[in-house]
């Protein structure tokens, strides 16, 4: 969708040097833009590239704007965010076909069902009854959604999510594909007698809130009595599994193939690292960072905003490197 220079910088905040009316309608990398481009540069070394490419203006940081550029610049900063925000203005129903509110003749919708206003329900997917999908949200081919489940405004569930009975899904929710939403959690009881497991009830329910975004083929389980909840803005990653009870705060970043057992708590701004394993009961404090494949054993807590933790048992960064240090010298001396 074509926009102007001037719209776009009063929608991101940034500082408009040159052409206002000039209009763009994508973004694109330095090396692969057209005239119809915008590009973002966020280190001084790669300004004259980005001058030097075809596109049709910069967003750049407050050191751009001294320079002779011959294009129109937007002084951002924060670039990388002002392309960001760009990018969904310029990109929002450029899709040609794209079909708001419309219902694929395969689609099996129970009749008890509510659909708002603008709803898109694509080939072979199934929606339960008694569940209400908000207005505007996408349901991709073959998605599986059980009774009673509320999906907000706005929502893009990719082809082949499935969202178990009583899931609720808060406003703007990306779930990509493949994700499971809503399944039982892994909680058993051993008969000591026998020696056999039982299942132990799994009856609580899954809530994610608002501006939530998850990744394919991630599996969120909904708590066992009470519920899981993932807190708004939170972004969870490929191949994330979250087990029953957790509580994952506001945006947390969760990257791909961390597994987080029962019962966890994940406070606010946590970043947690690809291949992170945690613990049941455990709790990690808000700010903290967890480094790749680091490990926390059941019942810890680890404290500290802004702190980065690595290693298994996770420890603070500086003591876990003064420890290899350690163990390379005495294998040295070995």
């Amino acid at each position: 969708m074509n926009r102007s220079l001037e719209q776009i910088a009063n929608a991101v905040g940034a500082r408009l040097v040159g052409d206002g009316h000039v209009e763009v309608s994508g973004v694109a990398s330095i090396e692969s833009a057209s005239s119809q481009d915008i590009v973002f540069v966020d280190d001084e070394k790669y300004l004259s590239a980005g001058l030097r490419s075809e596109a049709g203006a910069v967003i750049a940081p407050e050191f751009a704007a001294s320079v002779a550029a011959g294009r129109p610049l937007l002084i951002s900063d924060h670039p990388r965010l002002a392309f960001a925000r760009a990018s969904r203005m310029l990109l929002e129903g450029s899709d040609p076909g794209a079909q708001a509110g419309n219902i694929h003749p395969t689609a099996v919708i129970h009749p008890s069902a509510s659909l708002g206003s603008g709803v898109s329900v694509d080939a072979h997917a199934v929606i339960g009854e008694r569940t209400h999908i908000g207005a505007g949200s996408s349901i991709g081919a073959g998605c599986a959604i059980g009774a009673d489940v509320k999906v907000g405004a706005a929502c893009e569930i990719y082809p082949n999510v499935s969202i178990y009975p009583g899931t609720i899904i808060g406003d703007r929710v990306i779930a990509h594909a493949g994700a499971v939403l809503g399944s039982d959690g892994f909680g058993y009881v051993r008969d000591r007698k026998t020696g056999r497991y039982e299942r132990f009830p799994q009856v609580g329910r899954l809530v994610i809130e608002d501006d939530v975004e998850i990744g394919a083929n991630t599996t969120i389980d909904r708590g066992a009595l009470d519920e899981t909840r993932i807190r708004r803005g939170s972004k969870i990653d490929n191949l994330v599994h979250i087990g029953h009870n957790c509580q994952i705060g506001e945006d947390v970043v969760i990257a791909a193939q961390t597994g987080l057992s029962g019962s966890i708590t994940v406070e606010n701004g946590v970043v947690l690292g690809g291949q992170v394993g945690i613990g049941e009961h455990a709790r990690i404090g808000e700010g903290v960072m967890l480094g790749g494949q680091g490990g926390v054993l059941p019942n810890k807590v680890l404290r500290g905003k802004g702190v980065v933790f690595w290693g298994t048992p996770a420890q603070p960064l500086r003591q876990y490197l003064k420890q290899l240090a350690a163990l390379a010298r005495f294998a040295k001396k070995g």
